[in-house]
C-alpha cells in the first residue's frame, strides 16, 4: 500500500509542475469535443443574416471566443486543479482524462 501511494504523490508533484500544460490540454481536448456543437448552434443562430455578418461573426466566435476562453480558462482549471492535495491530484488528474476519453468515445 505504501509503494501505491508513494507512485500517487510522485506522480501528483511530476503534475503540479506542470499543471498549466495539463490544464491547456484539457482545456483544447473539451473545445475540440465540443466545439463542432457549439459552432453549429452559432451558425443556426445567424443563419438568417446576411453572408458578410455571418462570416464576421463565425470568426469572431472561432479565432477570438476560443481563443480568450483557451488563454483566459486555462489559468482558472490550473489554479483550481492546484487546490487538490498530493494524494488527490493525480487520481482526479486519471479519472478527468478517464471522463474525456469517454466523451470522446461516445461523439
Amino acid at each position: 500500500m505504501d509503494l501505491l501511494l508513494d507512485l500517487i504523490v510522485t506522480l501528483s508533484r511530476w503534475c503540479r509542475g506542470n499543471l498549466y500544460d495539463i490544464s491547456l490540454a484539457i482545456m483544447a481536448t473539451l473545445f475540440v469535443l465540443f466545439g463542432p456543437g457549439i459552432n453549429a448552434w452559432v451558425q443556426r443562430s445567424i443563419g438568417g443574416f446576411n453572408f458578410f455578418l455571418r462570416t464576421l461573426i463565425f470568426v469572431l466566435v472561432c479565432a477570438v471566443g476560443y481563443g480568450l476562453a483557451i488563454v483566459f480558462l486555462t489559468p482558472w482549471l490550473a489554479q483550481g486543479l492546484g487546490y487538490f492535495n498530493n494524494f488527490t491530484l493525480a487520481p482526479v488528474l486519471l479519472l478527468v482524462f478517464f471522463l474525456i476519453g469517454v466523451l470522446a468515445d461516445r461523439s
